[in-house]
């Protein structure tokens, strides 16, 4: 995948992500430049989600630890659980806020 394709498809994601999480009021959000969204909880602890050009990934930082995502047939798969980005993202934020977290995709 090209590097224009990869940014196209990654912004694509994030938006649709942003979106997702204005939907939910279990904690803020940040927009940040070059791609990069950071999720605040109430105890002080982020999630920073940003795309990574060099590898054509999405990567999430989270507390319990780093994925990076993969673009597979229109998702973005966790490379090594095979987890969709989505998907994890609500545990990850579930498991931070403390209460379960479900983030949609659209349509």
């Amino acid at each position: 995948m090209e590097e224009a394709e990869f940014n196209a498809v990654a912004d694509a994601a994030l938006a649709e992500l942003e979106e997702a999480l204005a939907a939910s009021d279990l904690f803020d959000y940040e927009v940040k430049p070059g791609g990069v969204l950071e999720l605040v909880f109430d105890d002080g602890s982020r999630i920073v989600v940003n795309r990574h050009g060099a590898a054509r990934e999405i990567w999430v930082a989270a507390r319990s630890g780093g994925f990076h995502f993969a673009p597979r047939e229109g998702r973005w798969i966790d490379t090594r659980s095979g987890e969709e980005l989505f998907t994890a993202l609500s545990r990850l934020a579930g498991e931070q806020a403390g209460e379960a977290v479900t983030l949609r995709r659209r349509g």
